[in-house]
């Protein structure tokens, strides 16, 4: 039985919300690589250019879901002939790509995620990881929080030598194939909270993508909408229930009273 006022909950998405990541990077730069080799006799029938493949179309198109639906998603907004192969050839490109990426371990935290995150379990609240990406987890292994807490002047007794922030999470439900297909579904959140052993409705989250706004909401968890890139009209078409540049925003004495709030701004000051 969960006892007391406040969320009892948290549920963060990765890409985009944690971790700097490499995503929409990869993305681009697979697209680019196949219509500079096996691609090139379609490309001129297509809208695709390097630049029109922007921060606010991955966000919007691609950002929040997994890959073969990313991939599906990308090549319709840019007009490529989507058969199967030719997704699966992209989808496959790209993992390509991200596992360089990844192998050059070059990824950051936000430093606002990670002051936020380490706050929320310093509070003994039960965190969860819940991207669509089944590379979520190698990210959040890049992290070192002991170097970022030292840097910060941090002090958590969980913040031993060596840890990372997956080793953090209660729980992390990232890149599972659901039956439904992840996201804008709820079965990922749901699945989330059932895992932290707390109902959907004592959790919040953090999304930054419309599809993972509509997802949290669709399974009654209260949404943090992270707009670091210019999409807060997306996100609050979508229902978030605060909008946030910056997660350093976020009230944190208001969560244990169960609401997700802007810090109030401080009132004006005359000399």
């Amino acid at each position: 039985m969960i006892e007391g006022a406040g969320f009892h909950g948290a549920v963060f998405d990765v890409d985009g919300v944690l971790v700097d990541s490499p995503h929409e990077h990869a993305w681009r730069v697979a697209l680019d690589q196949l219509f500079e080799t096996s691609w090139t006799s379609i490309r001129d029938a297509t809208q695709y250019t390097s630049e029109r493949f922007t921060p606010e179309v991955y966000r919007a198109h691609i950002s929040g879901k997994p890959t073969i639906s990313g991939a599906r998603a990308a090549l319709s907004y840019f007009g490529v002939p989507a058969t199967d192969a030719r997704t699966e050839e992209y989808a496959r490109r790209k993992q390509w790509v991200m596992d360089e990426l990844l192998r050059a371990g070059e990824l950051t935290g936000y430093p606002d995620a990670l002051r936020f995150v380490l706050a929320v379990r310093g509070a003994e609240t039960p965190i969860a990881a819940a991207s669509s990406s089944k590379n979520a987890a190698r990210l959040l292994g890049q992290i070192r929080l002991d170097a970022f807490a030292d840097r910060e002047g941090l002090r958590y007794d969980f913040v031993r030598p060596g840890i990372t922030l997956l080793d953090i999470f209660d729980a992390d439900v990232s890149g599972r194939d659901f039956a439904h297909g992840g996201k804008p579904h709820p079965e990922i959140f749901l699945t989330a909270a059932r895992e932290l052993g707390v109902p959907a409705e004592r959790c919040f989250a953090v999304e930054d993508a419309v599809s993972g706004v509509q997802a949290a909401k669709a399974a009654d968890i209260a949404v943090i909408g992270l707009a670091r890139a210019g999409e807060a009209d997306a996100l609050a078409a979508a229902d978030a229930d605060i909008i946030v540049s910056t997660l350093d925003e976020v009230d944190l004495p208001a969560l244990s009273e169960g609401c997700v709030a802007r810090k109030k701004e401080p009132p004006d000051s005359f000399s």
